[in-house]
Protein backbone atom coordinates (compact mmCIF):
# COMPACT_ATOMS: atom_id res chain seq x y z
CA UNK A 1 0.00 0.00 0.00
CA UNK A 2 1.35 3.44 -0.89
CA UNK A 3 2.38 5.53 2.10
CA UNK A 4 0.12 8.43 1.17
CA UNK A 5 -2.88 6.12 1.08
CA UNK A 6 -1.88 4.46 4.33
CA UNK A 7 -1.59 7.80 6.06
CA UNK A 8 -4.92 8.91 4.72
CA UNK A 9 -6.57 5.79 6.12
CA UNK A 10 -4.99 6.57 9.48
CA UNK A 11 -6.19 10.17 9.38
CA UNK A 12 -7.94 11.63 12.37
CA UNK A 13 -11.48 11.37 11.15
CA UNK A 14 -11.31 8.53 8.65
CA UNK A 15 -12.29 5.21 10.23
CA UNK A 16 -10.08 2.65 8.50
CA UNK A 17 -8.34 1.56 11.70
CA UNK A 18 -11.18 2.56 14.02
CA UNK A 19 -14.55 2.01 12.47
CA UNK A 20 -17.00 4.80 13.21
CA UNK A 21 -14.27 7.30 14.05
CA UNK A 22 -15.23 9.92 11.51
CA UNK A 23 -16.87 13.07 12.71
CA UNK A 24 -17.63 14.40 9.29
CA UNK A 25 -20.39 12.69 7.38
CA UNK A 26 -21.08 12.38 3.68
CA UNK A 27 -24.37 14.21 3.63
CA UNK A 28 -24.70 16.00 0.32
CA UNK A 29 -28.42 16.71 0.05
CA UNK A 30 -29.98 16.51 -3.42
CA UNK A 31 -33.12 18.54 -4.06
CA UNK A 32 -36.01 16.49 -5.29
CA UNK A 33 -37.24 17.32 -8.77
CA UNK A 34 -34.26 19.51 -9.71
CA UNK A 35 -34.33 20.26 -13.40
CA UNK A 36 -31.39 19.89 -15.72
CA UNK A 37 -31.63 23.57 -16.63
CA UNK A 38 -31.23 24.71 -13.01
CA UNK A 39 -28.19 22.45 -12.67
CA UNK A 40 -26.58 24.08 -15.71
CA UNK A 41 -27.40 27.51 -14.33
CA UNK A 42 -25.72 26.59 -11.05
CA UNK A 43 -22.51 25.59 -12.84
CA UNK A 44 -22.41 28.92 -14.63
CA UNK A 45 -22.87 30.82 -11.37
CA UNK A 46 -19.97 28.94 -9.80
CA UNK A 47 -17.51 31.16 -11.66
CA UNK A 48 -18.78 34.26 -9.85
CA UNK A 49 -18.74 34.99 -6.14
CA UNK A 50 -22.24 35.05 -4.67
CA UNK A 51 -23.59 36.55 -1.47
CA UNK A 52 -26.78 36.97 0.53
CA UNK A 53 -26.92 39.64 3.23
CA UNK A 54 -29.30 39.38 6.18
CA UNK A 55 -29.49 40.90 9.65
CA UNK A 56 -30.18 39.42 13.03
CA UNK A 57 -29.89 39.74 16.79
CA UNK A 58 -28.22 37.48 19.33
CA UNK A 59 -28.17 37.68 23.11
CA UNK A 60 -24.82 36.64 24.57
CA UNK A 61 -24.70 36.20 28.32
CA UNK A 62 -27.53 38.69 28.68
CA UNK A 63 -26.16 41.27 26.23
CA UNK A 64 -28.06 41.96 22.99
CA UNK A 65 -25.94 42.28 19.83
CA UNK A 66 -27.17 43.28 16.38
CA UNK A 67 -25.26 41.78 13.49
CA UNK A 68 -25.04 41.49 9.71
CA UNK A 69 -24.69 38.00 8.24
CA UNK A 70 -23.09 37.48 4.82
CA UNK A 71 -23.54 33.97 3.44
CA UNK A 72 -21.97 33.19 0.12
CA UNK A 73 -19.19 31.78 -2.00
CA UNK A 74 -15.87 33.36 -2.79
CA UNK A 75 -14.23 32.39 -6.10
CA UNK A 76 -10.45 31.98 -6.23
CA UNK A 77 -8.55 32.37 -9.49
CA UNK A 78 -5.14 31.33 -10.80
CA UNK A 79 -2.41 33.68 -12.01
CA UNK A 80 -4.11 33.82 -15.40
CA UNK A 81 -7.30 35.15 -13.81
CA UNK A 82 -9.17 31.89 -14.51
CA UNK A 83 -11.50 30.59 -11.77
CA UNK A 84 -10.30 27.44 -10.01
CA UNK A 85 -12.57 26.97 -6.99
CA UNK A 86 -15.48 28.48 -5.12
CA UNK A 87 -15.34 28.23 -1.32
CA UNK A 88 -18.44 28.86 0.75
CA UNK A 89 -18.52 30.88 3.95
CA UNK A 90 -20.76 32.63 6.44
CA UNK A 91 -19.48 35.86 8.00
CA UNK A 92 -21.05 37.64 10.97
CA UNK A 93 -20.26 41.29 11.64
CA UNK A 94 -21.30 43.13 14.80
CA UNK A 95 -23.05 46.29 13.66
CA UNK A 96 -21.79 49.75 14.57
CA UNK A 97 -18.13 48.74 15.01
CA UNK A 98 -14.93 50.32 13.66
CA UNK A 99 -13.55 47.63 11.34
CA UNK A 100 -9.98 48.82 11.90
CA UNK A 101 -10.25 47.98 15.59
CA UNK A 102 -12.72 45.13 15.52
CA UNK A 103 -11.10 41.65 15.65
CA UNK A 104 -11.99 39.12 12.96
CA UNK A 105 -11.63 35.38 13.51
CA UNK A 106 -11.43 32.82 10.69
CA UNK A 107 -12.99 29.52 11.78
CA UNK A 108 -12.91 26.04 10.27
CA UNK A 109 -13.28 22.38 11.16
CA UNK A 110 -11.00 19.62 9.93
CA UNK A 111 -11.40 16.14 8.53
CA UNK A 112 -9.60 16.60 6.25
CA UNK A 113 -12.64 17.17 4.08
CA UNK A 114 -15.13 18.43 6.66
CA UNK A 115 -17.30 21.49 6.28
CA UNK A 116 -17.52 23.90 9.21
CA UNK A 117 -21.05 22.97 10.21
CA UNK A 118 -19.85 21.78 13.65
CA UNK A 119 -18.22 24.98 14.87
CA UNK A 120 -20.83 27.11 13.11
CA UNK A 121 -23.96 25.43 14.47
CA UNK A 122 -22.56 23.95 17.65
CA UNK A 123 -20.07 26.44 19.01
CA UNK A 124 -19.69 30.05 17.83
CA UNK A 125 -22.55 31.04 15.52
CA UNK A 126 -25.40 33.24 16.82
CA UNK A 127 -27.79 30.31 16.40
CA UNK A 128 -26.93 26.78 17.52
CA UNK A 129 -28.44 23.34 17.20
CA UNK A 130 -31.08 22.73 19.84
CA UNK A 131 -29.82 19.47 21.33
CA UNK A 132 -29.21 18.39 24.90
CA UNK A 133 -25.78 17.11 25.90
CA UNK A 134 -25.63 13.30 26.10
CA UNK A 135 -29.26 13.01 24.98
CA UNK A 136 -30.30 11.41 21.69
CA UNK A 137 -32.65 13.72 19.83
CA UNK A 138 -35.00 13.16 16.92
CA UNK A 139 -36.63 15.25 14.21
CA UNK A 140 -37.91 17.89 13.89
CA UNK A 141 -34.72 19.76 14.72
CA UNK A 142 -34.45 23.47 15.43
CA UNK A 143 -32.02 26.21 16.40
CA UNK A 144 -31.89 28.33 19.54
CA UNK A 145 -30.13 31.55 20.50
CA UNK A 146 -26.48 30.80 21.27
CA UNK A 147 -25.82 32.32 24.68
CA UNK A 148 -22.09 31.80 24.14
CA UNK A 149 -21.56 32.89 20.55
CA UNK A 150 -18.13 34.47 20.07
CA UNK A 151 -19.67 37.45 18.27
CA UNK A 152 -19.32 39.57 21.40
CA UNK A 153 -15.52 39.34 21.13
CA UNK A 154 -14.90 39.20 17.38
CA UNK A 155 -16.44 39.22 13.95
CA UNK A 156 -16.65 35.63 12.72
CA UNK A 157 -15.91 34.04 9.34
CA UNK A 158 -16.85 30.36 9.05
CA UNK A 159 -15.01 28.83 6.08
CA UNK A 160 -15.95 25.54 4.43
CA UNK A 161 -12.95 23.57 3.20
CA UNK A 162 -12.41 22.98 -0.53
CA UNK A 163 -14.96 20.53 -1.89
CA UNK A 164 -17.34 20.95 1.06
CA UNK A 165 -20.28 23.17 1.92
CA UNK A 166 -21.66 25.00 -1.11
CA UNK A 167 -18.21 25.18 -2.66
CA UNK A 168 -17.11 23.45 -5.83
CA UNK A 169 -13.89 22.94 -7.74
CA UNK A 170 -14.39 24.77 -11.03
CA UNK A 171 -12.99 22.29 -13.53
CA UNK A 172 -12.37 22.76 -17.23
CA UNK A 173 -15.81 21.43 -18.17
CA UNK A 174 -17.26 24.23 -16.02
CA UNK A 175 -15.16 26.88 -17.73
CA UNK A 176 -12.48 27.02 -15.07
CA UNK A 177 -9.00 25.65 -14.47
CA UNK A 178 -9.45 23.79 -11.17
CA UNK A 179 -8.32 20.25 -10.46
CA UNK A 180 -8.91 18.22 -7.25
CA UNK A 181 -5.19 17.54 -6.90
CA UNK A 182 -4.66 21.29 -6.54
CA UNK A 183 -6.68 21.38 -3.30
CA UNK A 184 -6.75 17.96 -1.64
CA UNK A 185 -3.51 17.81 0.33
CA UNK A 186 -1.71 19.40 3.27
CA UNK A 187 -0.02 22.20 1.38
CA UNK A 188 -2.70 22.42 -1.31
CA UNK A 189 -5.41 22.94 1.32
CA UNK A 190 -3.21 25.45 3.16
CA UNK A 191 -2.75 27.51 0.00
CA UNK A 192 -6.47 27.56 -0.70
CA UNK A 193 -7.27 28.79 2.81
CA UNK A 194 -4.54 31.42 2.83
CA UNK A 195 -5.69 32.68 -0.59
CA UNK A 196 -9.26 32.80 0.68
CA UNK A 197 -8.28 34.82 3.75
CA UNK A 198 -6.15 37.28 1.77
CA UNK A 199 -8.98 37.83 -0.71
CA UNK A 200 -11.56 38.12 2.08
CA UNK A 201 -9.67 40.77 4.05
CA UNK A 202 -9.12 42.66 0.80
CA UNK A 203 -12.76 42.49 -0.29
CA UNK A 204 -14.03 43.44 3.17
CA UNK A 205 -11.29 46.01 3.95
CA UNK A 206 -10.06 44.14 7.04
CA UNK A 207 -6.29 44.46 6.57
CA UNK A 208 -6.02 46.66 9.67
CA UNK A 209 -8.25 44.47 11.87
CA UNK A 210 -6.75 42.24 14.58
CA UNK A 211 -6.82 38.75 13.04
CA UNK A 212 -7.24 35.31 14.57
CA UNK A 213 -7.45 31.70 13.43
CA UNK A 214 -9.66 29.12 15.13
CA UNK A 215 -9.26 25.53 13.98
CA UNK A 216 -10.61 22.27 15.37
CA UNK A 217 -9.12 18.79 14.90
CA UNK A 218 -7.41 18.66 11.48
CA UNK A 219 -8.19 22.37 11.51
CA UNK A 220 -5.39 22.73 14.08
CA UNK A 221 -3.07 20.94 11.65
CA UNK A 222 -4.25 23.38 8.97
CA UNK A 223 -3.74 26.36 11.29
CA UNK A 224 -0.02 25.60 11.61
CA UNK A 225 0.39 25.55 7.82
CA UNK A 226 -1.87 28.56 7.39
CA UNK A 227 -0.04 30.67 9.97
CA UNK A 228 3.23 30.12 8.13
CA UNK A 229 1.61 30.83 4.75
CA UNK A 230 -0.03 34.04 5.93
CA UNK A 231 3.24 35.22 7.43
CA UNK A 232 4.82 34.93 3.98
CA UNK A 233 1.86 36.86 2.53
CA UNK A 234 2.49 39.70 5.01
CA UNK A 235 -0.70 38.97 6.93
CA UNK A 236 0.14 39.37 10.60
CA UNK A 237 -1.90 37.30 13.03
CA UNK A 238 -2.62 38.38 16.58
CA UNK A 239 -3.45 34.92 17.74
CA UNK A 240 -4.28 31.29 17.01
CA UNK A 241 -6.82 29.23 18.95
CA UNK A 242 -6.44 25.46 18.62
CA UNK A 243 -9.21 23.08 19.68
CA UNK A 244 -8.43 19.36 19.98
CA UNK A 245 -4.95 19.61 18.52
CA UNK A 246 -3.00 17.23 16.32
CA UNK A 247 0.24 18.48 14.76
CA UNK A 248 1.81 15.13 13.89
CA UNK A 249 0.14 11.86 12.97
CA UNK A 250 3.01 9.86 14.47
CA UNK A 251 1.50 10.38 17.94
CA UNK A 252 -1.79 8.59 17.16
CA UNK A 253 -2.25 5.07 18.52
CA UNK A 254 -4.23 4.19 15.38
CA UNK A 255 -1.03 4.47 13.31
CA UNK A 256 1.07 2.15 15.48
CA UNK A 257 0.46 -0.98 13.42
CA UNK A 258 2.40 0.70 10.62
CA UNK A 259 4.97 2.28 12.94
CA UNK A 260 6.25 -0.45 15.31
CA UNK A 261 8.86 0.39 17.89
CA UNK A 262 7.25 3.72 18.77
CA UNK A 263 5.79 3.81 22.28
CA UNK A 264 5.18 7.54 22.75
CA UNK A 265 1.52 7.40 21.59
CA UNK A 266 0.73 4.92 24.39
CA UNK A 267 2.15 7.36 26.92
CA UNK A 268 0.31 10.40 25.55
CA UNK A 269 -3.11 8.77 25.46
CA UNK A 270 -2.89 7.25 28.94
CA UNK A 271 -4.24 10.34 30.80
CA UNK A 272 -7.31 10.33 28.50
CA UNK A 273 -7.85 6.64 29.31
CA UNK A 274 -7.68 7.57 32.99
CA UNK A 275 -10.15 10.44 32.56
CA UNK A 276 -12.57 8.14 30.75
CA UNK A 277 -12.36 5.45 33.43
CA UNK A 278 -12.89 8.17 36.03
CA UNK A 279 -16.01 9.40 34.22
CA UNK A 280 -17.52 5.91 33.94
CA UNK A 281 -16.56 4.97 37.53
CA UNK A 282 -14.41 2.06 36.39
CA UNK A 283 -11.36 2.81 38.53
CA UNK A 284 -10.55 0.48 41.44
CA UNK A 285 -10.47 3.57 43.68
CA UNK A 286 -12.38 6.65 42.53
CA UNK A 287 -10.30 9.85 43.02
CA UNK A 288 -11.94 12.89 44.55
CA UNK A 289 -10.60 15.34 41.97
CA UNK A 290 -10.11 14.66 38.26
CA UNK A 291 -7.41 17.23 37.55
CA UNK A 292 -5.24 16.20 40.50
CA UNK A 293 -5.63 12.58 39.46
CA UNK A 294 -4.59 13.37 35.89
CA UNK A 295 -1.46 15.16 37.09
CA UNK A 296 -0.39 11.90 38.74
CA UNK A 297 -1.15 9.94 35.57
CA UNK A 298 0.79 12.39 33.40
CA UNK A 299 3.79 12.07 35.71
CA UNK A 300 3.63 8.27 35.59
CA UNK A 301 3.22 8.29 31.79
CA UNK A 302 6.39 10.33 31.25
CA UNK A 303 8.52 8.54 33.87
CA UNK A 304 7.96 4.97 35.09
CA UNK A 305 5.72 3.97 32.20
CA UNK A 306 7.97 5.48 29.55
CA UNK A 307 11.08 3.87 31.06
CA UNK A 308 9.38 0.49 31.16
CA UNK A 309 8.21 0.67 27.54
CA UNK A 310 11.63 1.87 26.41
CA UNK A 311 13.21 -1.31 27.76
CA UNK A 312 11.17 -3.45 25.39
CA UNK A 313 12.02 -7.14 25.78
CA UNK A 314 14.60 -6.30 28.48
CA UNK A 315 11.88 -5.34 30.99
CA UNK A 316 12.11 -7.81 33.88
CA UNK A 317 9.07 -9.72 35.10
CA UNK A 318 8.77 -7.95 38.44
CA UNK A 319 8.82 -4.53 36.82
CA UNK A 320 6.39 -5.73 34.15
CA UNK A 321 3.90 -6.80 36.82
CA UNK A 322 4.34 -3.54 38.75
CA UNK A 323 3.62 -1.43 35.68
CA UNK A 324 0.62 -3.60 34.78
CA UNK A 325 -0.80 -3.08 38.26
CA UNK A 326 -0.32 0.64 38.01
CA UNK A 327 -2.03 0.73 34.60
CA UNK A 328 -4.95 -1.19 36.09
CA UNK A 329 -5.29 1.41 38.85
CA UNK A 330 -5.22 4.24 36.30
CA UNK A 331 -7.39 2.78 33.53
CA UNK A 332 -9.71 0.24 35.14
CA UNK A 333 -8.84 -2.28 32.44
CA UNK A 334 -8.53 -5.91 33.63
CA UNK A 335 -5.05 -6.83 34.82
CA UNK A 336 -4.89 -9.93 32.62
CA UNK A 337 -5.90 -7.87 29.59
CA UNK A 338 -3.13 -5.34 30.22
CA UNK A 339 -0.55 -8.11 30.52
CA UNK A 340 -1.79 -9.80 27.36
CA UNK A 341 -1.52 -6.43 25.59
CA UNK A 342 2.12 -6.20 26.70
CA UNK A 343 1.27 -2.97 28.58
CA UNK A 344 0.30 -1.28 25.29
CA UNK A 345 -3.37 -0.53 24.58
CA UNK A 346 -4.61 1.51 21.64
CA UNK A 347 -7.57 3.88 21.68
CA UNK A 348 -9.92 1.54 19.77
CA UNK A 349 -8.98 -1.38 22.06
CA UNK A 350 -9.67 0.71 25.16
CA UNK A 351 -13.05 1.86 23.81
CA UNK A 352 -14.06 -1.75 23.21
CA UNK A 353 -12.85 -3.10 26.55
CA UNK A 354 -13.56 -0.59 29.32
CA UNK A 355 -17.32 -1.21 29.38
CA UNK A 356 -17.04 -4.74 28.00
CA UNK A 357 -18.70 -6.34 31.03
CA UNK A 358 -21.91 -4.62 29.92
CA UNK A 359 -21.25 -5.36 26.23
CA UNK A 360 -20.92 -1.64 25.58
CA UNK A 361 -18.25 0.60 24.06
CA UNK A 362 -17.20 4.15 24.84
CA UNK A 363 -17.07 6.99 22.35
CA UNK A 364 -13.80 7.84 20.64
CA UNK A 365 -14.11 11.55 20.04
CA UNK A 366 -16.10 11.95 23.25
CA UNK A 367 -15.62 9.02 25.58
CA UNK A 368 -18.42 10.18 27.89
CA UNK A 369 -20.77 8.61 25.35
CA UNK A 370 -21.48 4.89 25.44
CA UNK A 371 -23.31 2.51 23.13
CA UNK A 372 -24.01 -1.15 22.62
CA UNK A 373 -21.12 -3.08 21.09
CA UNK A 374 -21.87 -4.37 17.59
CA UNK A 375 -19.58 -7.32 18.28
CA UNK A 376 -18.72 -7.90 21.96
CA UNK A 377 -15.89 -10.22 20.87
CA UNK A 378 -14.24 -7.67 18.62
CA UNK A 379 -10.79 -6.37 19.52
CA UNK A 380 -11.65 -2.80 18.52
CA UNK A 381 -14.74 -0.62 18.84
CA UNK A 382 -16.58 -0.67 15.52
CA UNK A 383 -18.27 2.74 15.65
CA UNK A 384 -18.32 5.93 17.67
CA UNK A 385 -21.49 6.26 19.79
CA UNK A 386 -21.17 10.05 19.83
CA UNK A 387 -21.62 10.13 16.06
CA UNK A 388 -25.15 8.75 16.14
CA UNK A 389 -26.26 11.35 18.67
CA UNK A 390 -25.42 14.48 16.70
CA UNK A 391 -25.08 13.77 12.96
CA UNK A 392 -28.65 14.16 11.73
CA UNK A 393 -29.36 17.12 14.00
CA UNK A 394 -26.42 19.17 12.70
CA UNK A 395 -26.98 18.30 9.04
CA UNK A 396 -30.71 19.00 9.07
CA UNK A 397 -30.43 22.19 11.06
CA UNK A 398 -27.63 23.65 8.94
CA UNK A 399 -29.52 23.05 5.70
CA UNK A 400 -32.69 24.65 7.06
CA UNK A 401 -30.88 27.59 8.67
CA UNK A 402 -28.86 28.47 5.57
CA UNK A 403 -31.87 28.57 3.28
CA UNK A 404 -34.55 29.96 5.59
CA UNK A 405 -32.61 32.36 7.82
CA UNK A 406 -29.54 33.33 5.81
CA UNK A 407 -31.41 33.17 2.47
CA UNK A 408 -28.60 31.38 0.67
CA UNK A 409 -28.23 28.04 -1.07
CA UNK A 410 -31.70 27.48 -2.44
CA UNK A 411 -30.34 26.31 -5.79
CA UNK A 412 -27.28 24.56 -4.33
CA UNK A 413 -26.35 21.45 -2.37
CA UNK A 414 -24.50 21.66 0.95
CA UNK A 415 -21.88 18.95 1.46
CA UNK A 416 -21.32 18.21 5.13
CA UNK A 417 -18.20 16.35 4.04
CA UNK A 418 -16.40 16.23 0.73
CA UNK A 419 -14.89 13.43 -1.31
CA UNK A 420 -11.28 14.50 -0.84
CA UNK A 421 -9.53 11.21 -1.51
CA UNK A 422 -6.74 10.79 -2.32
CA UNK A 423 -5.38 13.33 0.16
CA UNK A 424 -1.76 14.28 -0.43
CA UNK A 425 0.06 13.89 2.89
CA UNK A 426 3.54 14.23 1.40
CA UNK A 427 5.31 17.57 1.68
CA UNK A 428 8.29 18.75 -0.32
CA UNK A 429 9.26 15.19 -1.15
CA UNK A 430 9.36 14.08 2.52
CA UNK A 431 8.14 10.52 3.07
CA UNK A 432 6.96 9.88 6.61
CA UNK A 433 4.17 10.67 9.03
CA UNK A 434 2.75 14.17 8.46
CA UNK A 435 4.10 16.75 10.90
CA UNK A 436 3.49 20.52 10.91
CA UNK A 437 5.27 21.44 14.15
CA UNK A 438 7.92 23.24 12.09
CA UNK A 439 5.24 25.39 10.44
CA UNK A 440 3.80 26.62 13.72
CA UNK A 441 7.25 27.16 15.22
CA UNK A 442 8.35 29.17 12.18
CA UNK A 443 5.27 31.39 12.38
CA UNK A 444 5.89 32.04 16.08
CA UNK A 445 9.56 32.89 15.50
CA UNK A 446 8.79 35.31 12.68
CA UNK A 447 5.89 36.87 14.58
CA UNK A 448 7.00 36.79 18.24
CA UNK A 449 4.03 38.87 19.42
CA UNK A 450 1.52 36.28 18.17
CA UNK A 451 -0.19 34.34 20.95
CA UNK A 452 -1.48 30.76 20.90
CA UNK A 453 -4.28 29.24 22.99
CA UNK A 454 -4.48 25.44 23.08
CA UNK A 455 -7.84 24.05 24.22
CA UNK A 456 -9.21 20.54 24.45
CA UNK A 457 -11.31 18.01 26.29
CA UNK A 458 -10.15 15.42 28.79
CA UNK A 459 -12.50 12.83 27.29
CA UNK A 460 -11.06 12.88 23.77
CA UNK A 461 -9.42 9.64 22.60
CA UNK A 462 -8.97 10.90 19.03
CA UNK A 463 -6.68 13.84 19.81
CA UNK A 464 -5.73 13.27 23.46
CA UNK A 465 -5.24 16.48 25.43
CA UNK A 466 -1.82 15.39 26.73
CA UNK A 467 -0.64 14.81 23.17
CA UNK A 468 -1.36 18.44 22.31
CA UNK A 469 0.47 19.66 25.39
CA UNK A 470 3.47 17.44 24.54
CA UNK A 471 3.62 18.77 20.99
CA UNK A 472 3.57 22.37 22.20
CA UNK A 473 6.38 21.71 24.67
CA UNK A 474 8.48 20.25 21.85
CA UNK A 475 8.04 22.93 19.18
CA UNK A 476 11.43 23.59 17.53
CA UNK A 477 11.76 27.21 18.58
CA UNK A 478 13.46 29.28 21.32
CA UNK A 479 12.19 28.34 24.76
CA UNK A 480 11.44 32.00 25.44
CA UNK A 481 8.49 31.81 23.02
CA UNK A 482 6.75 29.21 25.20
CA UNK A 483 5.40 32.12 27.24
CA UNK A 484 3.17 32.96 24.26
CA UNK A 485 1.27 29.67 24.63
CA UNK A 486 -1.71 29.26 26.96
CA UNK A 487 -3.60 26.08 27.85
CA UNK A 488 -7.22 25.46 28.78
CA UNK A 489 -8.86 22.05 29.18
CA UNK A 490 -12.44 21.05 29.89
CA UNK A 491 -14.45 18.09 31.17
CA UNK A 492 -15.77 17.33 27.71
CA UNK A 493 -14.66 15.56 24.56
CA UNK A 494 -13.23 16.40 21.13
CA UNK A 495 -16.14 18.72 20.39
CA UNK A 496 -15.83 20.52 23.70
CA UNK A 497 -18.88 22.67 22.96
CA UNK A 498 -21.32 19.74 23.09
CA UNK A 499 -21.19 20.08 26.87
CA UNK A 500 -23.04 23.33 27.81
CA UNK A 501 -20.91 24.11 30.84
CA UNK A 502 -17.73 23.52 28.83
CA UNK A 503 -19.00 25.80 26.03
CA UNK A 504 -19.54 28.57 28.57
CA UNK A 505 -16.01 28.16 29.91
CA UNK A 506 -14.58 27.90 26.39
CA UNK A 507 -16.30 31.16 25.47
CA UNK A 508 -14.87 32.89 28.53
CA UNK A 509 -11.35 31.64 27.78
CA UNK A 510 -11.37 32.50 24.05
CA UNK A 511 -13.03 35.90 24.51
CA UNK A 512 -10.42 36.85 27.12
CA UNK A 513 -7.62 35.55 24.89
CA UNK A 514 -8.79 37.75 22.02
CA UNK A 515 -9.27 40.77 24.26
CA UNK A 516 -5.81 40.39 25.82
CA UNK A 517 -3.91 39.83 22.57
CA UNK A 518 -4.70 42.90 20.49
Amino acid sequence: MKLSKLLFLAALILPALYSGAQIRRDASFQRQGESQDSSVSLKKNLKQSQKSVTHGTVTIEGKKINYQADAGTLVLKNNKDVPTISMSYVAYFKEGENVNQRPVTFIYNGGPGSSTVWLHMGCWGPQKVNIQDMTRSSAPYSTVNNDYSLLDASDLVFIDAPGTGFGEIITKDMGGAGDPKDFFGIDEDGRAFSNFIVQFITDYNRWSSPKYLFGESYGTFRSAVLASNLQRANVSLNGIILLSQLLTYSNMTETLSSNPGTDLPYELILPSFAATAYYHHKLPTQPKNLESFLKDVEQFAMTDYALALNKGADLDEASFNTIAGKLHSYTGLPLDYLKKANLRVTGPQFSQTLLGDNEQITGRLDSRFAGDAIDPLSENAQYDPMDSYIGAAFASTLNSYMRNDLKFGKEMDYKISGQVQPWNFQRRGFIGFPNVMNDLARAMVLNPTMKVLLTGGYYDLGTPYFEGKYEMKHLPMPASLQKNIQYQYFESGHMVYLHPDALKKLHTAVAKFISDSH
